[in-house]
């Protein structure tokens, strides 16, 4: 009893970090749109968080691991689920640029709402509880984005755009995931969202050298600590942890990005913005433990 226990702290704790680490991040997505193109900041962090994993995809396939079976399965499982991160990760770029780190965590949290929905349209079927927390969570979101009569702020619109993209993410790996070995496909998955953002912003930005090292700590955080770090800790710690508990712990991702954004970069909240944000995190925790 007590090593479970123990095991469940040690798992616990991981996940904390992690969402430490999430919600941090989006600071730094925040800053480096003060040198760089998304479409730029997206590719070079990624290539980065493709990098951190590598050895982990490198030591899975020489002991024998199922990427090493299925290489077919795992270069279309990364390019499908590449692609819908690509998708994801450029309108929640392109959205941060006109609003705050804090109201991007908040409106990406909701992935986690929409989830359980987007899988209804491949059999599973949405939970009361569910419709509860979408509900919760639309009210703030309401409160949080809109500043007139039925129109939302453009960055939380894209931002939220974006956060259906994460839920539609979500689903596809959980479907890619028993068939393919993890850290091979988070590999892969961000590889192909790397060159899909290169490509990008060489159509459509202006790739300058200097510009890359003027927002070079704010692109090193993106790919090595948000998306390297992030995902192995993530990874780590739902293995030892009870759902509830990763719910609840990675849904203060969007808490962390408030906070940082207003020591690091000085953003604040109306007292209206923050019952919205405390109606969403309401309604993402309401839709996850009810699931669990």
């Amino acid at each position: 009893m007590a090593r479970r226990a123990a095991t469940v702290y040690k798992a616990d704790l991981l996940l904390f970090l992690a969402a430490l680490v999430w919600g941090t991040g989006f600071v730094a997505q925040r800053a480096g749109m003060r040198h760089v193109g998304p479409m730029t900041f997206n590719g070079i962090r990624f290539a980065l968080g493709a990098l951190a994993v590598l050895p982990a995809a490198l030591l899975a396939r020489r002991k024998g691991g199922r990427a090493g079976l299925r290489p077919k399965a795992l270069a279309l499982g990364g390019a499908l689920a590449g692609l819908m991160l690509f998708v994801a990760v450029s309108f929640q770029q392109f959205g941060i640029v006109h609003t705050t780190a804090g109201k991007a965590g908040f409106i990406t949290g909701l992935y986690m709402v929409f989830v359980p929905f987007i899988g209804y349209f491949v059999g599973q079927r949405a939970r009361l509880g569910s419709w509860v927390g979408a509900a919760v969570a639309l009210a703030g979101l309401y409160l949080l984005s809109v500043t007139g009569p039925l129109r939302v702020a453009r960055g939380d619109l894209l931002v939220l755009v974006g956060a259906v993209f994460w839920a539609v993410h979500i689903v596809v790996l959980g479907w890619l995931a028993p068939r393919c070995e993890p850290a091979g496909l988070a590999c892969a998955q961000f590889t192909a969202c790397a060159v899909l953002s290169m490509v990008a912003a060489l159509v459509s930005e202006r790739v300058r050298g200097s510009e890359i090292a003027a927002a070079a700590l704010p692109i090193v955080y993106g790919g090595v600590m948000s998306v390297g770090v992030g995902f192995t800790l993530q990874v780590a710690g739902q293995r030892g942890a009870p759902p509830a508990h990763a719910a609840l712990l990675l849904s203060l991702e969007a808490v962390f990005a408030a906070v940082a954004g207003w020591l690091l970069l000085g953003e604040g909240l109306t007292p209206r913005g923050m019952v919205g944000c405390a109606l969403i995190l309401a309604g993402v925790l309401v839709s996850q433990l009810t699931r669990r």
